[in-house]
């Protein structure tokens, strides 16, 4: 989680482009339906760079990972057409609390659950997106006229009992995208304060046998486990192709190591 007005950890950097590892908690741009006054991505690049430089693309305040900025305009307008024409490789990572079947054991209707009730090894989330006229920073599912189509690819790369380790490959770009599909798809992504199940924790000691300290423990994770891991493009200079990775989160990496040691078997791990 972002702590300071300092600028993000540089990924790739020269003269046409710079990529950030964005942190937790510090929006791209100011949104007007934050009412926190704090600083953006957008505002701390230009104190750097001047204000030639723009992000190509957004990310979700309360995610980390790659951000993408355009040095000139020239390097923007080739930059954003491949996100206008679907043709940039966004990687997401996501811990996702899968949602109980109900009282009669079944799933409810738009779970992708297989016959076990678990998530199948990979599936696609194709649902209409727009505006929540009830809430205005939301964005909801349109099963008719009124959104915008979206499509998420989703695969399981580890499986830890109710929490799941998912790769997400947004294949369109609406806003909260991942984050909406996951929900309907009954599997929202932990620690999600609009879409997500504020009762789903993950907690060291529901896997560790004879687990200390119960009375100050904290969930092994306490943001929204979503993360831009990876970004592919068509460098506006060269022509060539370019990917620009992002760590996992420290949190990240030590809630995994602590379910893959703890929590038994899984399937789907990678």
């Amino acid at each position: 989680m972002v702590t300071s007005m300092t600028l993000p950890d540089i990924l790739a950097e020269d003269d046409l482009l710079v990529a950030f590892d964005k942190p937790s908690g510090l929006p791209v741009s100011p949104s007007p339906w934050d009412k926190k006054a704090r600083a953006s991505l957008v505002g701390l690049v230009r104190i750097a760079y001047g204000e030639d430089v723009a992000a190509v693309h957004r990310l979700d305040t309360e995610a980390s990972g790659v951000v993408l900025f355009a040095k000139g305009k020239p390097a923007l307008d080739f930059l954003s057409g491949q996100f206008q024409s679907k043709t940039v490789r966004k990687v997401h990572q996501a811990m996702v609390a899968v949602a109980p079947p109900d009282a009669s054991g079944v799933p409810p209707r738009d779970q992708a659950r297989d016959a076990a009730g678990l998530l199948p090894a990979e599936f696609t989330v194709e649902l209409d997106l727009g505006a929540d006229e009830a809430n205005p920073a939301k964005v909801r599912v349109y099963r008719r006229r009124g959104g915008k189509p979206a499509q998420t690819e989703f695969r399981v790369l580890e499986s830890f009992g109710r929490f799941v380790w998912l790769e997400c490959r947004p294949l369109t770009g609406r806003t909260h995208q991942i984050r909406v599909h996951l929900a309907a798809a009954g599997a929202p992504v932990l620690y999600d304060a609009l879409y997500g199940d504020p009762g789903a924790k993950l907690l060291l000691s529901d896997y560790k046998r004879g687990y200390k300290g119960l009375g100050t423990e904290k969930p092994m994770i306490g943001r929204l486990a979503l993360h831009a891991g990876s970004l592919g493009f068509t460098h506006p200079g060269t022509r060539e192709p370019v990917e620009v990775t992002a760590p996992l989160p420290k949190e990240f990496e030590i809630a995994l190591k602590n379910l893959r040691k703890f929590a038994g078997p899984r399937r789907g791990a990678s």
